[in-house]
């Protein structure tokens, strides 16, 4: 009865070790696709933000509805804006209201805002000397009383993506040499439980790379098992996700969670085989003695 049980237990240890393995690959490859899709994304996220950067034009008071028409028109029609809105005096008067918190139309007795247009900027045209030249251009149009943006946002904005590439950069090498080691030690602590087993086959005549083999094919099994998961959960997380992300990840470009796919896949088999590798050899070139510690 005692011989039935004891195998029993080692079978549950093993196959704790398993699952438990193929859980913190799964999480770990995960985080790698995740940063994957981030840095696949970044020149789109840096064209997202530029893109939010706009002038306003202030029109001239009195100005007549054809006159708007053309304007925006013209500027439609120009290859560096992105899209243009017009805010007339009373929309302008909520919105300041709303964020004063308070109806500064009534304090005053009249609204003493003009009508406007908001232009957004293609990302290329987004840079602190092209944004000086399309000033001086968009003050050459005869509706326009005066042009406005945040000049110092600019200078900060652009400068950040420039420091964002490289600090993602930086970090994803960081980051792949903690999850290498972490996947290195979760497999292991995984092999750690049968060093016992892979003394006995010593001991019976077995050879180096016979001992590897299934070790090592169990290992993979992980890796692809662990991968698989993990690419399920980016890629349920990117849908879930969708509308937030609008602009900033395009989850409807296929290519790039291929490419995620076929990177976290690769990796995870990789890292799975040569932490094995080595972990086994170790074992191998224990001491009997040495196994207890």
């Amino acid at each position: 009865m005692t011989g039935k049980v004891q195998p029993q237990k080692l079978k549950k240890r093993i196959f704790k070790s398993y699952v438990t393995s193929t859980i913190s690959i799964s999480m770990v490859l995960f985080l790698i696709g995740m940063l994957g899709v981030v840095l696949l994304n970044a020149e789109r996220l840096a064209k997202y933000v530029r893109e939010n950067i706009g002038f306003t034009l202030v029109l001239n008071e009195n100005i007549q509805e054809q006159e708007i028409t053309d304007l925006m028109k013209s500027l439609e029609a120009t290859d560096f804006v992105k899209s243009v809105e017009y805010i007339d005096k009373e929309t302008a008067a909520e919105r300041l209201t709303k964020e004063l918190g308070e109806d500064f139309s009534g304090f005053l007795g009249y609204n003493p805002l003009l009508s406007s247009v908001d232009v957004k900027l293609l990302a290329d045209y987004a840079t602190p000397d092209k944004l000086v030249i399309l000033e001086k251009k968009f003050m050459e149009y005869p509706q326009v009383k005066e042009v406005s943006y945040q000049r110092d946002m600019v200078n900060i904005i652009n400068e950040n993506v420039k420091k964002i590439g490289f600090v993602l950069v930086f970090f994803s090498v960081l980051l792949l040499f903690i999850f290498f080691a972490l996947i290195n030690n979760t497999i292991r602590i995984s092999i750690y439980s049968q060093r016992f087993i892979i003394n006995t086959m010593l001991l019976v005549g077995a050879t180096d790379s016979f001992i590897r083999a299934p070790f090592v094919k169990r290992s993979i099994s992980y890796g692809v098992v662990g991968a698989l998961i993990a690419n399920l959960l980016v890629f349920v997380l990117m849908l879930s996700y969708a509308g937030e992300l609008t602009g900033i990840i395009n989850t409807e470009d296929y290519k790039i969670f291929g490419l995620v796919f076929m990177v976290v896949l690769i990796l995870g088999v990789l890292i799975s085989w040569s932490s094995t590798y080595m972990a086994v050899n170790k074992f191998i070139r224990m001491k009997f003695d040495e196994l207890f510690y």
